[in-house]
């Protein structure tokens, strides 16, 4: 099916037309894209929008405590044959306002491939009936707002009883494993978990999670790792039938890999091969602003996303080995969670022998953690100040979310 076959009712559209004005209003008062408060409008005049949005599309939702917004780019690129196949919330807005905004503009698209906040995955999935799920990890994140990983993993266990979506399931997260058991129709994936502090009681009846080699079970219940159809093997994909698929992305980073492992498999859900699907996502360069490299004060700056300690581990192994400098950048306003105590839980011990700069609203916090951690640094006040003060060599800047926002104004991304 290919563009929209019911036309939207008189209300529908008003709402439509209302939300895209108060984000035409709002992107003109300078207050960003406009998306959220677009689809709070819509929603508020048409409660049932999203869902009649929707109803024309085959959807695809991503969930996950990490790489959310980057497999829903990758799944997008390779489900689009054509300019118009897909519509998604590329830049992230992952609530239902966000996705209300998202769905509005795509009234002639295939497709829908939507980016979901781990507390909003059933709720949207009522609304949206997706063709299939892609659910890649659980962490701890934003302590203040999020739910315990294992309360998030009931959630989604609950949510997705019965659902006759196709799920697309990361097997090597025993949380991710235990919430999609609940639907029957599961494809496991090999993605590979490098973060696993949250993961080492079993989900089900809380003994101790027993890790061999690849492998992991739960002595007391039996609850264990399942057998995957896909898997990440160095820098192929290997499909159900034993296929190895070349990778070839200009997005950094074994996390990248394994996203676009989990990206393979939903699309040939949709019928795309993997070696097609693999080729469109090479298109990807950057997401949002991840991993682009911009010249700033005559220096070359890398721009990184980290919000939470799974995320920043993985960023870790993506940097250029000492002494490439660092700048590092923490918030803590609403979008980042106010509780910096996941500071704590960051092996920063690893950024030894980086020539180290420390910025952002919270960038006392950060140094109190550096210090405990024996690292180097410097405190700046501005990203200007710390660019200047970084010795020679490309700079590898981390971010959480609103000092990433910060940092890419800053140096006019």
């Amino acid at each position: 099916m290919s563009g929209n076959s019911e036309p939207l009712s008189p209300r529908a559209k008003l709402a439509v037309s209302a939300g895209k004005a108060a984000a035409a209003v709002s992107r003109a008062a300078g207050r960003g894209s406009g998306s959220v408060i677009g689809g709070r409008v819509a929603l508020k005049l048409d409660p049932d929008l999203l869902a009649r949005l929707a109803s024309h599309l085959d959807v695809v939702l991503v969930s996950a405590t990490n790489g959310k917004t980057t497999t829903t780019r990758l799944i997008a690129e390779a489900l689009r044959s054509e300019p118009d196949d897909v519509v998604s919330n590329a830049l992230g807005a992952n609530m239902p306002a966000g996705i209300t905004s998202a769905l509005a503009g795509g009234s002639r698209a295939r497709y829908g491939v939507i980016e979901v906040d781990e507390k909003y995955l059933s709720t949207v999935a009522r609304d949206v009936t997706p063709k299939a799920i892609a659910l890649l990890n659980l962490s701890r994140d934003q302590l203040d707002r999020a739910a315990e990983t294992r309360m998030l993993a009931e959630r989604w266990r609950e949510g997705l009883a019965g659902t006759k979506a196709l799920i697309v399931a990361n097997a090597d997260d025993p949380l991710v494993v235990w919430a999609a058991s609940s639907s029957a129709n599961v494809v496991w994936v090999a993605a590979g978990q490098e973060w696993k502090d949250d993961a080492w009681s079993c989900p089900s009846c809380g003994g101790v999670l027993q890790r061999p080699g690849d492998e992991w079970a739960c002595g007391e219940c039996g609850f264990r790792r399942p057998t995957p159809s896909w898997a990440l093997s160095g820098d192929h994909v290997l499909d159900p039938h034993g296929s190895a698929w070349p990778i070839r992305l200009q997005l950094p980073g074994r996390a990248n890999r394994a996203n676009a492992t989990t990206s393979a498999a939903v699309a040939a859900a949709f019928g795309v091969p993997p070696q097609t699907a693999l080729e469109r996502m090479f298109a990807v360069t950057a997401v949002a602003g991840r991993y682009d490299v911009v010249s700033y004060q005559g220096r070359e700056v890398r721009l990184l996303l980290a919000k939470n300690p799974a995320g920043w581990l993985e960023t870790f192994s993506l940097i250029d080995p000492p002494p490439a400098p660092v700048i590092l950048s923490v918030n803590a306003r609403g979008a980042d969670g106010t509780d910096t105590s996941w500071l704590w839980d960051v092996d920063y011990g690893r950024l030894a022998g980086h020539p180290i700069c420390v910025i952002g609203d919270r960038r006392l916090d950060l140094a109190v953690r550096l210090e405990v951690a024996g690292v180097d640094f410097q405190v700046c006040q501005t990203a200007e100040e710390a660019v200047r003060r970084c010795p020679p060599g490309r700079i590898e800047a981390i971010a959480n979310y609103t000092a990433f926002q910060d940092l890419r104004r800053a140096v006019g991304n």
